[in-house]
Formats: C-alpha cells, sequence, structure tokens
C-alpha cells in the first residue's frame, strides 16, 4: 500500500461522477428529483411491463414506476467530462413488483430510460397510472448534487491494463483500498450519475455484453467459441454506469432492492454519445 500511487492512479483512471444527496426542500417544477409526479411531454405513454411478482408469482403487466427525472442543464456544471445530454431532460423508470435482476434478454422493458430534448416549458407534472400499487409510488426527493473522483472498485481493477495493482490475496490492501476510495464519497447514500458502479457481487460489464447478445445468464455463463468470448472481452469497456439507485428510505417510506440492494442502469459509450436510451441494461445486486 505504502508503495501505491493513489494520486497517479485516480489521475489515470479516475472518473468523474455527480453524487446525489437529499434534501429536505420542495423539488420545484422541471427540478432534478427522485420519485413523485415526473414533468413529462403531453403525448408520453407510459411504459408497462409483463412479469411474475416476486413475492406471489403472480404474472402481469404492470406500470414502471417512476424513479427520477434529471434536468440536465440544472447538472450541466457538474458533468466535467460533457458526457451527458446539455438540455432536455432525463427520466429513470422500474418495475417493482417483478424486481427483475437484468439477467436474461426478458427483462428487457423492466427498466426503462427517456430522454426528452425539446422545450422543457412543454413539459406538465403528470398523474401516475391508477393502477401503480401505491408501495410502488415513490415520494417526491429534492437532490443536491457534488462532483467528486471515482475510482474503480476493487474487483473492477481486473479490467484495468497496463497499472501494476497488488496481488488480490492482499487482504490488507484490498480493505485500504475500499476505504481509500470512499474517502471523498460525500455521503453514506450511494446515489450517483457517472462514475464507477459500486459493486456489491462482481462486475457487471460481462453481463451487460452477455445478455445484450440474446445471452440468459440466470444460471452462469453460457459456453461459446474462443472468438465469441474474445469479441466479448474486447467490447466490455464499451459500456458504462449511466445512473446507480441506492435505497430510498424517508420518515414514511422505504424502498430496498433485494436485501440492501442497488440497481444499475448501464450504456453503451456510444449509445450515450448518440442519444440512444432504448439500450440500456438494468443490473440488480445485493447483499
Amino acid at each position: 500500500m505504502e508503495n501505491f500511487d493513489f494520486e497517479k492512479f485516480s489521475e489515470k483512471y479516475g472518473k468523474n461522477a455527480i453524487a446525489f444527496k437529499f434534501t429536505d426542500k420542495k423539488a420545484e417544477p422541471l427540478q432534478t428529483k427522485i420519485g413523485g409526479k415526473p414533468d413529462l411531454p403531453p403525448d408520453f405513454e407510459w411504459y408497462y411491463y409483463e412479469g411474475t411478482d416476486y413475492n406471489d408469482d403472480v404474472r402481469a403487466n404492470r406500470p414502471l414506476s417512476f424513479m427520477a427525472q434529471i434536468n440536465c442543464a440544472e447538472i450541466k456544471k457538474y458533468d466535467r467530462d460533457n458526457l451527458l445530454p446539455e438540455k432536455g431532460m432525463l427520466y429513470f423508470f422500474y418495475e417493482l413488483m417483478t424486481m427483475e435482476w437484468g439477467f436474461s434478454p426478458d427483462c428487457k422493458g423492466c427498466a426503462r430510460v427517456f430522454y426528452y430534448d425539446g422545450d422543457l416549458s412543454n413539459l406538465k407534472s403528470a398523474d401516475l397510472p391508477e393502477n401503480l400499487e401505491e408501495e410502488c409510488i415513490i415520494p417526491e426527493i429534492a437532490v443536491e448534487f457534488q462532483t467528486f473522483r471515482d475510482i474503480p472498485d476493487y474487483c473492477e481493477t481486473c479490467l484495468l491494463d497496463d497499472f501494476e495493482i497488488p496481488d488480490d490475496e492482499d487482504d490488507e490492501f484490498d480493505e485500504l483500498y475500499n476505504e481509500k476510495r470512499y474517502e471523498d464519497f460525500p455521503d453514506d447514500l450511494r446515489m450517483k450519475l457517472l462514475g464507477y458502479a459500486d459493486i456489491i457481487q462482481d462486475i457487471m460489464q460481462y453481463q451487460c455484453e452477455y445478455v445484450s447478445r440474446g445471452y440468459d445468464i440466470g444460471e452462469g455463463f453460457p459456453e461459446m467459441s474462443e472468438t465469441e468470448e474474445a469479441d466479448i472481452r474486447n467490447h466490455l469497456q464499451d459500456w458504462i454506469l449511466l445512473f446507480q439507485m441506492d435505497t430510498i428510505e424517508t420518515e414514511n417510506f422505504e424502498l430496498m432492492f433485494g436485501d440492501c440492494g442497488i440497481i444499475y442502469f448501464w450504456i453503451r459509450k456510444d449509445d450515450l454519445k448518440n442519444r440512444n436510451f432504448d439500450n440500456i441494461q438494468l443490473i440488480l445486486q445485493c447483499y
């Protein structure tokens, strides 16, 4: 650890991330927020997903929950790498009754990202679907932002090249590395745009790439040719974290993803550059 240059490591591999912090303020119209009623264009058609309830094993076509809206102009000054749109509104949705893990192509549609790049004055506060379960309605929470330099989770350093990492059997280094990683995170809440994922189980780029190619990995990674395996490895760096959502807890509401889990919205770099949010990959991880 003494010989490990964190400053050099962060300079080369770090990413700028935008951390969220909950506030007690009331969210203004068109403001970035968690939950509540989204400000949507009048022709928006609400997203639905057909899946099996994780509690009662009942299959149904259900409305997605509104998770968050991001006013791109509002957070522009925090996006130091200019990755997000400069204007418009980003919306995040997820179906909470099935609470899919994202292991299969069949999960497509359980989470959606919608981007509106028009005049924000056309947006109006939209009513939630009448058949949305009360437990799936997230209360409105106004947020504040802070930019910080994010370094990868220790297990994700296996994807880095030309930089020496001490042996991963060194438990002391593993612990100190993670302490260093989180010392600049502005809050205990692990909710952010961009940066690196806070990994609970394992790195997620393989899952994104396998599922995007049509593979179901619910029972493990499939067998395939060496050529395709190599091609998959070559495309792991195409994926970046768009949005990470932690447990939501207020005085009268708690939403936990699995057992103290996190949901992650992943997107290919080219899709983000081209403002194409149709092919995001949703992953849930928990303890």
